[in-house]
């Protein structure tokens, strides 16, 4: 999470190349942080991969957008249907291969993936293990769910920063005690006031 925004960030510094200003359309660039995170924490060492089922995944519903409302659209051989279900069996090889990784190595066994692969037990006791098609949908549902999310939240987050500005001040001479190169964790993060503070007003 920190290299991918710290990443972010320092390509906003070479974009401002010592400028005072800097016009950035934010909320895409968060809508892009958001996505390599979602693709680290699923994906793990698997992360270009996963970035790669996620960008077909857009693909895909940006075909669906275009469907007709007449009801058996999606069936007909047209050119955007051939296309998404070309881009549907490439995720499907993609996920497919992701799946194979997986049981091959126990490395990734705390990622969202390996997760959703390993088996779990109904409620007779009895262990299951979810179907290909199951693991897709799922990785849809968390991969557009969070991603938008993510990204509106970063969004306000940064107008709130903006029309208070006194509080990214207060923020940074807190931050600052942890200097320049050490990267906030989890724990430290409660440690700081400010930020708590300002997280719940």
């Amino acid at each position: 999470m920190v290299a991918s925004t710290r990443k972010m960030l320092e390509e906003w510094e070479e974009v401002r190349g010592g400028r005072d200003e800097l016009e950035v359309e934010v909320h895409g660039e968060l809508q892009n942080l958001s996505a390599d995170i979602i693709s680290g924490t699923a994906f793990g060492s698997s992360f270009q991969e996963g970035k790669h089922i996620f960008q077909l995944q857009e693909q895909a519903l940006y075909l669906v957008s275009l469907l007709s409302t007449f009801l058996a659209s999606e069936y007909l051989p047209t050119k955007k249907n051939r296309e998404r279900w070309i881009i549907e069996k490439e995720t499907q090889e993609s996920i497919q291969r992701l799946i194979d990784n997986n049981n091959k190595t126990t490395e990734n066994s705390k990622y969202q993936v390996s997760l959703l692969l390993s088996a779990c037990k109904n409620q007779h006791g009895e262990e299951e293990i979810l179907a290909v098609q199951e693991v897709m949908d799922e990785c849809k549902t968390f991969y557009f769910a969070g991603k938008e999310t993510t990204a509106n939240l970063l969004t306000w987050a940064l107008i709130l920063v903006g029309i208070h500005q006194e509080w990214p001040t207060k923020a940074l001479n807190e931050v600052q005690v942890y200097g320049h190169t050490m990267s906030p964790s989890a724990e430290s993060l409660s440690d700081l006031k400010t930020l708590s503070i300002s997280s719940l007003n």
